[in-house]
């Protein structure tokens, strides 16, 4: 009678860093506990990416024979990671936890070679690998020479019609290369740009021995390194509920994530023992719902199929996630295109007080008029922002000032150079002592030199341009070669556009009674972010709020009706994807092209989508009054 291998317990994997700023303890937070089996941190956001990648394309190559610390100097790779990691390693080589980490952005190997340095230098023995293959530069370069086309994934256009000329290419590559290189004994796995959820999938698949075509358990991995990605995000950071944290006194020094990925793929999301911030169903969700397009989530390793995903408090601190199945993934894979989009300014003036429309319009006037045709002829972009209002009655002067901003892009840096007579700045400055009554200007000018800025193009590649492979530094003790070259998916498939629709059993919205124009937040959450250009946001019901506001929240949230919502200087006339996940409550729309570029060359202050969610639940709807019996949000 054959014996049934029992299944390994669940990894526990702890998310440290949400991007290129999060807190320098939080590895050695992590580390710090024995529990901790593995660590995972994202340190390349799209926009980080695309300076760095700009940079290595721009700069000269290292002369032959440059030492280490040569090298180190002109580095295009997170150096915000090693503060976080430097004061780690001893508690890594301590309690044995691996680390996995995107950090190498454009110099993935030389970061790898310091990472070893660094970790010899204290006197440690842990092994170091890196991850190939994002960088596709050459290849994507060829293949656009070859005439293959390729088409933005948020706006549509061909690369042609983009009009600029890439100078990089960075590919998202998967997760296999990471668990290969752990298989073969390392410690620690520097990555350029793989997934998101990579690190995550490829400590799961190494602890349990999944194998490529383990769908199911790979999918359900994926979810959790999404729910951990963005660091405490999912333990209470950008949570629509802030102020229940405020009154417990729990919103200060929130604790890192911790996501227990079991033999199955399902996983339990919980956090850092002892710690501030809070895990539960909405915190989850909240998460979940960030940064999707559709219910199908794309990797390059899986699909996870969100349709039926379910959640379910265990006890405090501890949520349960299950109901993820799997998909092959598609024979493509994300890749991002940086090119020089030429340089920007921008000048502010302060206004303050009564018949704020007419001074803005007195400002703009005399801006246009100062500037004058021949020049504005030449931007590319001139835009003209009002932030802010002045109340009537106001409290105090700060409230009632508004923030008027102007905005230029060209393709030269001396049409802003404020030493020239006919630059930007030198005009705007022309008309200080013509302007309307109030206004004042910032004492710091900086912002109207000119600085370049990076257009992004975002498209897919085959995964077969890219070169993955896994460098070890050091000797294998399998005596596998130092250089491991990582197979393309044993299955794909290929999926169109998600579906896109308005709820299919809609509620009559009259038979939830008398209503009261509130604000759409006193009942639904969100969340929203970007993915280059598109925005993405969610809307949810509070977990004990029933089922009758979830049905009048899918009912109300049409695709129309969030067009309104967002009302006519917010919507641009772009396409509005929705779709709904019952199981959690959840409404989320894809807004395709609404962020004007995207982070590194668009003109709007809400450059990732961040605040977007937040603006549309200040929206006033009408808002059953016996929803709102026991209190709001």
């Amino acid at each position: 009678m054959a014996t049934q291998t029992k299944p390994r317990r669940a990894i526990r994997i702890g998310g440290a860093s949400g991007g290129f700023t999060d807190r320098v303890a939080a590895i050695s937070r992590l580390a710090g506990d024995p529990d901790v089996d593995a660590i995972v941190g994202d340190w390349l956001s799209e926009n980080v990416m695309t300076g760095y990648g700009a940079g290595k394309a721009t700069q000269a190559a290292p002369k032959p024979g440059a030492t280490l610390e040569e090298r180190k100097k002109t580095a295009m790779y997170a150096s915000t990671f090693l503060q976080c990691f430097e004061p780690a390693i001893p508690h890594l080589s301590r309690n044995g936890a691996k680390l996995a980490v995107n950090a190498g952005a454009s110099d993935t190997e030389l970061l790898a070679e310091v990472v070893r340095d660094m970790v010899q230098r204290a006197g440690f023995d842990m092994k170091v690998a890196w991850v190939e293959g994002d960088d596709v530069t050459a290849s994507f370069k060829r293949m656009a020479k070859d005439g293959h086309e390729f088409r933005s994934l948020t706006d549509g256009r061909t690369l042609a019609e983009w009009g600029h000329e890439p100078i990089c290419a960075q590919a998202y590559l998967g997760s296999l290369g990471i668990a290969e290189a752990l298989r073969q004994g390392a410690d620690i796995v520097i990555c350029g740009r793989v997934s998101d959820a990579a690190p995550t999938i490829g400590l799961a698949a190494w602890w349990h021995g999944w194998v490529a075509d383990q769908f199911d358990e790979l999918a359900g991995a994926l979810i959790a390194g999404h729910l951990i990605e963005c660091s405490v995000f999912v333990t209470g950071g950008y949570y629509s509920r802030f102020k229940e944290l405020m009154k417990s006194k729990k919103h200060l020094n929130l604790g890192f994530p911790i996501a227990e990925i079991l033999a199955d793929g399902d996983c339990r999301i919980t956090k850092e023992k002892r710690s501030n911030g809070i895990v539960n169903i909405e915190t989850v969700t909240s998460q979940l719902v960030y940064e999707i397009s559709g219910p199908l989530y794309f990797n390059s390793d899986v699909v996870a199929d969100l349709h039926d995903i379910k959640l379910e408090q265990l006890e405090e601190n501890l949520v349960h996630v299950s109901g993820v199945r799997g998909r092959p993934p598609p024979p493509t894979t994300r890749v991002g295109v940086t090119a020089h989009g030429g340089y920007q300014a921008e000048w502010h003036f302060y206004l303050v007080g009564l018949d704020i429309e007419e001074k803005c319009r007195w400002m703009e006037e005399q801006a246009r008029h100062a500037i004058g045709e021949d020049i504005m002829k030449q931007f590319t972009m001139l835009k003209f922002h009002v932030h802010g209002t002045s109340p009537e009655d106001p409290a105090n002067q700060e409230i009632a000032t508004v923030d008027f901003r102007i905005f230029a892009q060209g393709p030269r840096a001396e049409l802003f150079d404020g030493s020239r007579p006919d630059g930007f700045a030198r005009k705007l400055y022309e008309t200080v002592l013509q302007s309307c009554p109030g206004v004042s200007r910032p004492n710091d000018l900086r912002q109207s030199a000119a600085k370049s800025y990076w257009e992004y193009f975002v498209t897919l590649i085959p995964q077969s341009a890219c070169n993955h492979r896994v460098h070890l530094l050091f000797d294998p003790s399998a005596g596998a070669d130092m250089i491991i070259p990582v197979p393309l998916p044993p299955q794909t498939a290929t999926y169109g556009r998600q579906e896109s629709y308005d709820t299919h059993d809609p509620k009559p919205l009259s038979s939830y009674g008398p209503t009261v124009r509130a604000p759409l937040g006193w009942i639904a959450l969100s969340r929203s972010g970007d993915k280059a250009s598109d925005a993405n946001v969610g809307f949810f019901v509070r977990h004990d709020a029933g089922d009758e506001q979830w049905d009048w929240l899918r009912t109300y949230l049409t695709i129309d009706r969030l067009k309104g919502l967002l009302g006519p200087h917010e919507y641009g006339g772009g396409r509005i994807d929705r779709f709904e996940m019952a199981n959690i409550r959840a409404v989320h729309f894809l807004l395709k092209d609404h962020l004007d570029r995207g982070y590194n060359s668009g003109s709007k202050l809400d450059t990732l989508a961040k605040n977007l969610g937040e603006y549309l639940r200040a929206k006033h709807v009408d808002l059953p009054q016996r929803f709102l019996e026991k209190g709001h949000l």
